[in-house]
């Protein structure tokens, strides 16, 4: 069994392979602070798909010569949580010199590049060197899909392998398919909200959250509906929160003059106060999405989480990564800026879910060649053999 470590582990891992936030039990310590549990999704799930024996953090923020020694003669390999790190803002720290360090391989587990809405990407240079870093110690880095792909070729990283994300095969269902029920059959639908948004990535804020807003009062209208959030301060409020921290919660969105005078309205009010879910345990939304007949929206993790338990789930698009995703996937998706409204019943057809579930067998075959190539000891099944791989010497 191998002795691994994790840059950037966006939680505290428990039960060998599961993942809550930090201090998850004294939640008033960090309500006030926004974190995206939805990476916590992702490492999660990264470990539910690896054998290992011990797992600790990489710290990339100080190089410690002979502490590096100690992990290139203890551990095996290091990996790179999947996120979206190929960015003009993205912030290194002290990687480049750690990696240079570095004996063992280094696993870029499904990283992305995030697209501005106008102009060319720019990289930094500590960016370009981090990744040619990664993609030096392996046999291939692992991206979520074509577009970072190309970012890397065009920065001269050829070892590339599209592999998605690791949330999408955290249940490690080689077979994975979606079956639509008659849509009469639909009674619990969760929406994933993502009402903080940039102006960098998505071109009409004002269209974003208009949309956003009719989204979630048309389900509201028809199914019984969970708001999904999945870190933003005021939602984690309203969801947890005491008496006095959901009045501030309101008062809070209720500042905002677009919340005031257009996206939050009496109905959207009530919706957030009664309808709202967050929690600081991955393993708490796995539950939810299993007991969800429906999930749509924003969030490509929320999404991705009930795809990966057999629970329909349309893609909300607005951004390069949320279309890449959608790509990649082949995910039922709907352009929040096309000018086009949105109805359920356009969606709910099989055949769009038979290319969602095609393109699935096709990128967990991926996921799985990507682990194995690279000598990652991992759980997950040949698909021509129905047998799980041999254990890494």
């Amino acid at each position: 069994m191998a002795r691994i470590l994790v840059i950037s582990p966006s939680g505290e891992v428990y039960d060998h392979d599961n993942v809550r936030w930090y201090r998850y039990a004294d939640l008033q310590s960090h309500i006030d602070h926004y974190h995206n549990i939805g990476d916590a999704f992702v490492f999660d799930s990264s470990l539910k798909l690896l054998n290992f024996e011990k797992l600790d953090e990489l710290p990339i923020s100080r190089v410690d010569p002979a502490a590096i020694d100690r992990i290139n003669a203890e551990y095996d390999y290091v990996f790179l949580r999947g996120s979206n790190y190929i960015h003009a803002q993205m912030n290194w720290s002290r990687a480049a010199e750690v990696l240079r360090l570095l004996k063992i391989p280094v696993i870029a587990f499904g990283v992305g590049a995030q697209a501005p809405v106008s102009g060319k990407l720019e990289l930094s240079e500590d960016t370009r060197t981090v990744l040619k870093l990664i993609a030096d110690s392996t046999t291939s880095l692992g991206v979520r899909g074509a577009y970072s792909a190309e970012v890397l070729n065009d920065l001269g990283i050829r070892n590339v392998r599209i592999i998605g994300c690791p949330t999408a095969f955290r249940n490690n269902k080689s077979d994975l398919a979606i079956r639509l029920p008659s849509l009469d059959q639909v009674r619990k639908a969760g929406v994933t909200l993502r009402r903080e948004v940039s102006k960098t990535y998505a071109q009409d804020i004002r269209r974003y959250l208009t949309f956003h807003r009719d989204l979630v009062k048309a389900m509201a209208d028809r199914f019984e509906v969970t708001l999904m959030s999945q870190g933003e301060v005021e939602e984690k409020k309203l969801a947890l929160g005491s008496p006095e921290q959901k009045a501030a919660a309101m008062a809070a969105l209720r500042d905002n003059a677009w919340a005031r005078d257009w996206y939050l309205d009496d109905q959207m009010a009530e919706l957030y106060q009664s309808r709202m879910f967050y929690s600081d345990v991955v393993a708490e939304y796995e539950q939810l999405v299993r007991g969800l007949d429906l999930v749509l929206g924003y969030r490509l993790h929320g999404n991705l989480m009930a795809l990966a338990n057999g629970t329909p789930s349309i893609y909300f698009t607005y951004d390069s990564r949320t279309v890449e995703f959608a790509d990649t996937f082949k995910i039922p998706s709907v352009d929040v800026f096309s000018g086009q409204d949105f109805r359920l019943e356009d969606y709910w057809d099989q055949s769009r879910f038979d290319r969602f579930n095609a393109a699935y067998a096709r990128v967990y075959g991926q996921m799985r060649d990507f682990l194995v190539e690279n000598r990652v000891d991992n759980k997950m099944v040949d698909r021509q053999t129905a047998e799980q791989p041999r254990k890494v010497a």
